[in-house]
């Protein structure tokens, strides 16, 4: 198994996505068979999960572009392409259609909790989405 590591200032934090378990079906297939997409967008999938699971009710996951001026990217979707290609799908914070196409060995992402685009629709949890029976928590509330 691939080594994670990570130490919080707060000792009461929520674990981060360094400190859980992989899911079982991660341990699947060996490392040494997966792509470095496909292991990038793996690993991106449990950051996101983890960090949806810590917002409420009122907040969606988004993406900054590290190191750019370019804004952020309304998380809709995340894909990869063999073998070195991770591409994330989403909205503008000026709500026009966005695609990142990110090589791997340059992938550099933030996630910010921004406001829901909608206040009356019950939140966006894209990171249930992109699990596919990973895990539990199907419900979008967050819970693993």
């Amino acid at each position: 198994m691939p080594r994670a590591h990570a130490i919080h200032a707060d000792p009461a934090a929520p674990l981060s996505a360094e400190q859980q378990p992989l899911p079982a079906a991660l341990q699947a297939r060996p490392l040494a068979e997966k792509s470095p997409a496909e292991w990038a967008y793996e690993r991106v999938i449990l950051y996101i999960r983890n960090f949806e699971s810590q917002l409420d009710a009122q907040q969606e996951i988004a993406m900054g572009f590290a190191g750019s001026e370019a804004g952020i990217l309304k998380i809709e979707g995340l894909g990869f392409f063999e073998p070195d290609l991770l591409t994330f799908y989403g909205r503008d914070d000026e709500g026009l259609k966005t695609q990142l196409v990110q090589h791997v060995s340059q992938l550099s992402v933030m996630l910010r909790a921004v406001p829901k685009a909608r206040p009356e629709a019950p939140p966006i949890r894209i990171g249930f989405r992109l699990t596919g029976g990973w895990m539990g928590g199907e419900s979008g509330d967050g819970s693993a």
